[in-house]
């Protein structure tokens, strides 16, 4: 993987996508923070992860203290509930005054809030439809 700028990455939510966001991010000079309410799931990060854990709850403004979200270029939200990363996706902005934020919604009905208040989107429901009307020749309506 090449290197790319360094940046200060804080991460909401280490499941299997959070897992190689932070370790791509880590393996190329970023400085990495994952932040889980499971223990187990950021024990399960590989060994080329350089980055920080923090086991607890993204939805708690002391928890993103001690991630120093104040810092950060860049909030991922990547857990897998959209309340829970459009929560932490605007308090990044608005009160820890972080410039880029990027939040998986699930659900793409809930795709407009996100955009509403500035917040970069990727949805993995429709990047996957997406893919299987694209893999069958079919324009998505």
């Amino acid at each position: 993987m090449k290197k790319t700028e360094s940046l200060y990455v804080v991460i909401a939510g280490c499941g299997r996508i959070g897992s190689i966001v932070a370790t791509s991010l880590s393996v190329s000079g970023s400085n990495v923070v994952v932040i889980d309410t499971d223990e187990t799931a950021l024990e399960n990060l590989p060994e080329e992860f350089t980055g920080f854990k923090i086991n607890g709850d993204v939805t708690e403004i002391s928890v993103l203290r001690e991630a120093r979200l104040d810092k950060a270029d860049v909030l991922v939200a990547l857990t897998g509930d959209d309340n829970t990363n459009f929560m932490v996706s605007t308090v990044a902005k608005r009160f820890f005054g972080v410039k880029r934020v990027i939040a998986r919604v699930n659900d793409p009905s809930n795709e407009d809030i996100f955009k509403e208040f500035d917040i970069d989107i990727v949805s993995p429901t429709r990047l996957t439809a997406m893919s299987i009307l694209r893999e069958l020749g079919v324009r998505e309506t």
